[in-house]
């Protein structure tokens, strides 16, 4: 069967041509791609419990790729940058995205400092958090990331430490919200830069409108199922612009006053170096209360007095940790989200 692919600066035009392919996960998507069925399988993230096998169909991935190749300008004298795994749908995305541009990809290994391997300028790569905090970690893997024009990061929340550093950087970021059920993201949000932003904008023609309930309900036109339901509250601006509050599967009831641990959490990340999250417990007077769970060794008394000092000033009194614990590592899905659980 005849193909066209660009990889590394070569093009393969035959199937029986990607054995000369290094990366093996890349070989075995673009078989299943070429393949006769009308979808390829990939897993949802595994967030909200185990992940599921979903079948993609390769019209929708075509749609998907196309609004974002027009967003950022991806035709084929473009290099794009290959460091997530194919078999989840950021690194299945990268590759439909080449072959709809007949862009060139480049591929690297799969690591947490992928810039460490690769050298040059690229039109667009993507990154889960972690990538990217290790890439601005040394002065080497720093510079190279400058040399990225468009990075969208994703698959787990960016810290706003994380965000205060790139706005240093040339590189444009944005933050990418979507699902594997909806092919990767359909709305992004503008990190640093002039536009900088704490809205989500719609791509393509994609529009947004909430449920009974506060959530989030996309309505994609150039994907098939079209209608998406999700359990993200957000505040709307407009049918195309977005605040996202948190998960309501995550939203505390403490008191009667719902309280957003993703939103409580952006404050404390500016006292507290180490990877945490709030969550709920339960309480005989509040029926919930949030407690603070943070990774590593747990601090002595003083160090945690204060902590609660500190937050005291930045919180309200209903969001203050009434707990602290400390858990020595903590449990993620494959793309970096924290799994949410006392253990």
């Amino acid at each position: 069967m005849k193909i066209n692919i660009r990889i590394n600066g070569t093009r393969y035009t035959t199937l029986e041509s990607l054995h000369e392919i290094d990366d093996s996960q890349v070989v075995d998507f673009l078989r299943e791609w070429y393949n006769a069925e009308e979808y390829v399988i990939g897993h949802t993230s595994g967030s909200t419990g185990a992940p599921k096998e979903i079948r993609l169909l390769k019209k929708d991935m075509l749609a998907s790729a196309r609004i974002t190749n027009d967003f950022f300008h991806i035709g084929a004298d473009s290099r794009l940058l290959l460091c997530l795994s194919p078999r989840y749908i950021a690194g299945k995305m990268m590759i439909v995205r080449t072959l709809l541009s007949g862009a060139d990809l480049r591929t690297v290994k799969v690591s947490s400092s992928p810039l460490k391997d690769t050298d040059g300028e690229f039109d667009l790569m993507a990154m889960v958090p972690m990538q990217v905090e290790t890439s601005l970690s040394t002065p080497e893997t720093a510079q190279r990331f400058t040399r990225v024009k468009q990075v969208i990061i994703g698959g787990a929340a960016i810290s706003v430490r994380m965000e205060k550093q790139l706005q240093t950087v040339p590189t444009a970021c944005y933050c990418t919200y979507g699902m594997t059920e909806t092919v990767s993201h359909v709305a992004l949000r503008d990190i640093n830069g002039k536009s900088k932003s704490p809205f989500y904008f719609a791509l393509g023609d994609v529009h947004f409108e909430t449920d009974e309930r506060g959530c989030l309900v996309i309505r994609a036109p150039h994907l098939q199922q079209q209608r998406f339901v999700t359990n993200d509250i957000a505040r709307l601006i407009d049918d195309t612009r977005f605040e996202w509050l948190g998960r309501h599967d995550n939203v505390i009831n403490s008191g009667g006053i719902k309280l957003f641990p993703e939103r409580i959490e952006a404050k404390i990340a500016l006292f507290v170096e180490q990877r945490f999250f709030i969550m709920p417990e339960e309480d005989a007077r509040l029926g919930q209360r949030a407690v603070l769970v943070i990774e590593g060794r747990a601090w002595d008394e003083e160090q945690k007095k204060q902590l609660l000092e500190q937050l005291r000033q930045e919180l309200h009194p209903y969001e203050i940790p009434k707990k602290i614990y400390f858990r020595e590592h903590f449990m993620e899905t494959y793309s970096g989200k924290i799994i949410r659980k006392l253990i």
